[in-house]
This record gives structure tokens, sequence and C-alpha cells, in this order.
């Protein structure tokens, strides 16, 4: 691709977001990104000045049209869509996950991919070409005690990809992504101080672009594991 070719990525001011926009700009890509913390999203903003970060809740569907018609009238359409953006419960059986929690995990991690797809992709259609990310978990292909809203999420993001994928053009892509495991404050709260026996995502991200980048209309609705072919 082109040196001005365009990534999106949701969640952008932290973890692996953050280290792929990083190494995305590294390459002379164009990077447009969004996160929920302003003085996080600010402080994108200063240290990459050429390049469009913005205040977003991907869970709200008004907010990310906003965003997405703003970015599709300055950028046009990304030649990458990542979404990156989710959030975990805290570690609990099922039955004592408040409502509240597991809507959120829910609203963010499934709702905010498709708000995203909604906004986005039809433009990418309309040029004819692109290739739509959407971050799943090896929580997304098993299970574990204790974070069922999560694999409950992470499971249907692999299905709701799969199904996209049946719905696009053949020069398209849309591929569910196990990132595999790293050491972020997601896995944090899980793991605990184990975590730290995983690579940083700085480390994850030096191999993830390389493997992205690589991704195409043959791999199409098909599930990946970054390092896997």
């Amino acid at each position: 691709m082109a040196d001005t070719a365009t990534v999106v990525i949701t969640g952008v001011s932290r973890g692996l977001g953050r280290a792929l926009a990083e190494r995305f700009i590294e390459r002379g890509w164009r990077v447009a990104g969004c996160g929920r913390t302003t003085e996080r999203v600010d402080a994108l903003r200063r240290r990459f000045p050429h390049h469009a970060f913005s205040v977003v809740d991907v869970s709200d569907d008004a907010q990310v049209k906003a965003w997405a018609t703003e970015l599709l009238a300055h950028l046009g359409p990304p030649d990458l869509l990542l979404n990156n953006a989710a959030v975990i419960n805290r570690n609990a059986p099922l039955w004592k996950v408040p409502a509240a929690e597991f809507e959120r995990v829910l609203h963010v991690n499934v709702c905010g991919i498709a708000n995203v797809i909604r906004h986005f992709v039809p433009a990418m259609i309309d040029r004819g070409r692109g290739v739509i990310v959407n971050f799943s978990s090896g929580w997304g292909r098993s299970t574990a005690p204790e974070v069922a809203p999560y694999c409950a999420s992470k499971w249907a993001v692999e299905g709701l990809t799969r199904a996209l994928a049946q719905e696009l053009p053949p020069t398209m892509a849309a591929v569910p992504l196990n990132p595999g495991i790293i050491d972020t404050d997601m896995l944090r709260s899980c793991f605990g101080r184990a975590a730290a026996h995983y690579p940083s995502a700085d480390e994850w991200s030096r191999t993830a672009v390389e493997y992205i980048l690589a991704l195409g209309p043959d791999d199409n609705g098909m599930p990946r594991t970054v390092g896997d072919r």
C-alpha cells in the first residue's frame, strides 16, 4: 500500500491499540483512532499532531456516526479498519456479575464493533477494497471461569465477523483475529502478576503489524491468530 494508506483503530489510547498506532505511524501510515479517555487522547494528539485522534465511546452509535462522518469527509475510506476497543468484567462467577457490568461488556465489545462497521464499511464497499479486522480472543474460541461476559462477547465477535465476511464483495475481507496473550491492563485484571510472563503490547505489536498487513481477501471470514498461518 502507498505511504498515504489510512488505518482506523478503535481503543487507540492504551494497550494494543496504542502500540499498533505507533507501529503504523513508523511505517508512514496515516492513523485515525479513538479512545474514551480525554487525557490519553490529548497525549496522542500532542505526540502525533499530523494524525487524527478523537474521544469517542464506540458503544454510543451517535458518537461513532459523527466521528466516521468527519473522518470519511477528510480522509476517505480507510484501507484498514481495526476494531480493537474492548473491556472485560471483573473476575466473578456469572451469577455475581451485576447486570450493568454484563451489559457494558456486550455494548462495548459487540455493539461497538457493529456501530463502527455501520458507519465506516459502506464507504469501503463503495470503493471496493479494504480489510476489517475485528479483535477476538482465545476466549472467543474457548472459555474460562469468571470471565463469562467477556467470553460471550468474543464468541459473538467471531460469529458477527464470519457473517459479515459473507456480505462483503470478493475484493474485501473481514477477519476475526485472536491477538494472542499479551501483558496488558486487561490481562492483569484476570491473571494478576502472572501477566508479566507474556509479551508487552509494544513487543507484540512488532509482529502483529506484519501479520495484519498480510491479511487480504483470501483470509475473508477465516479465524486467525497473530503468528499463525
